[in-house]
């Protein structure tokens, strides 16, 4: 009885030390998020969060609409926005104008949902029109 109650309790502390070690990436990125000064650094944090859970193979190489295709895919269909905001997402990437206070915000906010819905990765696959291209990449 007592080494059945052990061996619980230690299968309870394993499991809750992986899952905190699982969402330690995505705490990071929480905290980081709120010191972001552009569109663009957001989208660095959500590259990096996004590395730090899915396959190198498969996230590393997205850029532009795959990528914000990609960051849609691991979202409910209810919650995804990232491609219908793509000019958001693409201006504030590779433009040199500042972004508005009302662009970053709204980046915060999305990138916030991803990083809550999305990590740790439950869906690891790429939207089926980019698998063959990132194959390539």
């Amino acid at each position: 009885m007592i080494a059945a109650v052990l061996i619980a309790l230690l299968l309870t502390v394993q499991w809750l030390r992986l899952r905190n070690y699982r969402l330690a990436a995505r705490q990071e990125a929480l905290s980081a998020l709120n010191a972001a000064a552009s569109v663009a650094d957001i989208n660095a944090l959500l590259k990096r969060a996004a590395l730090s859970y899915y396959p190198r193979e498969q996230v590393a190489g997205l850029t532009g609409e795959r990528w914000l295709a990609f960051l849609d895919s691991q979202l409910p269909a209810e919650q995804q926005g990232f491609g219908s905001e793509s000019v958001l997402w693409l201006n504030g990437a590779f433009s040199n104008v500042p972004n508005t206070n009302a662009e970053l915000e709204q980046a915060k906010s999305m990138a916030s949902l991803w990083l809550k819905q999305a990590i740790p990765a439950k869906n690891q696959s790429l939207p089926s029109s980019s698998k063959a291209e990132a194959r390539h990449v």
